[in-house]
């Protein structure tokens, strides 16, 4: 072989590796993920799974970069952001959206769901018909995990809905909004990643929220008392663009709904797991952590009745079907 030969061999080599490369790197997909919690977060620990499995079943093809605690975008925006295109994924709150559509805010009607059996048969029961309403937003819905009890918290004790009066209440969607007006308290909008700047700052002085950003918060700095009313156990849903989805060829649709579903598993579990963990927390860092009285329980059972009868009469034909639905199971 001539050198010239020889030098053509190694250049044409040369170039079908660099074509190589370059064919993997147009075949590899990126999407980003972003999220309102912290990196210690389980839902957040459970997202990054989520993302390894798909990194895995796709062999490098598919990555999911996950951002967490709002860096990315605040969590009133992720939802849009995602049906935009400027986010591939995202993760909400689902009752943060109830404004958009009543189904959203099912899993927060006070005392419906009060265990995660029972959150597990409502969401059973609503699945279908959250997928369609976010389908209809050009988002297909992935999974869905829930958050442990809501309770209540405050800096004072609370023996009744009357002892909540004029305090500054968090409000993070439209359940807790009215129950603000319904019980006298002054809501004031934060979400999770500016509560503790608004714990600290008495911004917030009483909130109903679960032991699990209570912990993330280190509540236990601003307020003194957490009263375990079991009100219901809100849900993030995890979904994708449709147009990105629909955009992966069939395999990688395949290992993206299977990881899906495994995380969904997954999120359960560890959402019944930590709980026990959260509380124990709250108690260790000093916190007085109390059922609520016969008079509180029932106060707030009042406000419950009030707040289902207004959901109800919001979600029509619709939210009968979904509420008919899981009491026969």
């Amino acid at each position: 072989m001539t050198i010239k030969s020889s030098f053509l061999s190694r250049l044409a080599a040369t170039g079908a590796i660099f074509v190589s490369l370059a064919v993997t790197a147009q075949a590899q997909t990126e999407w980003v993920l972003p999220s309102a919690y912290p990196q210690t977060n389980y839902h957040v620990e459970n997202l990054n799974q989520f993302a390894a499995d798909v990194d895995k079943a796709t062999n490098g093809e598919l990555k999911i970069t996950v951002h967490p605690n709002a860096s990315l975008f605040k969590a009133p925006d992720i939802k849009r952001a995602v049906q935009t295109g400027q986010a591939q994924a995202g993760e909400v709150l689902l009752s943060l959206h109830e404004n958009e559509n009543p189904v959203f805010g099912i899993d927060v009607i006070p005392f419906l769901a009060t265990s995660f059996e029972q959150s597990k048969k409502l969401w059973d029961a609503s699945k279908e018909t959250v997928a369609a309403a976010l389908d209809e937003q050009g988002v297909k819905l992935l999974y869905a995990t829930p958050w442990p009890p809501q309770g209540i918290y405050a800096k004072k004790e609370i023996n009744s809905a009357a002892d909540l009066k004029g305090l500054k209440w968090r409000a993070y969607n439209v359940g807790t909004s009215r129950i603000a007006e319904i019980v006298g308290a002054q809501p004031v909008t934060v979400q999770a990643a500016e509560l503790p700047q608004a714990l600290a700052t008495g911004v917030v002085e009483a909130l109903m929220t679960s032991s699990a950003t209570g912990v993330d918060s280190k509540i236990w700095e601003s307020l003194t008392h957490y009263y375990d009313t079991q009100a219901w156990l809100p849900k993030n849903v995890i979904f994708v663009n449709k147009g990105a989805f629909e955009a992966l060829d069939p395999a990688m649709q395949k290992a993206v709904e299977e990881a899906a579903a495994a995380a969904e598993t997954r999120g359960w579990a560890l959402a019944e797991e930590k709980t026990k963990g959260y509380m124990a927390a709250l108690t260790e860092n000093g916190m007085t952590v109390a059922p609520p009285s016969d008079q509180l329980k029932s106060d707030m059972d009042a406000v419950g009745a009030t707040l289902t009868e207004a959901w109800l009469e919001k979600a029509g034909d619709d939210g009968k079907a979904i509420i008919d639905a899981y009491k026969k199971m």
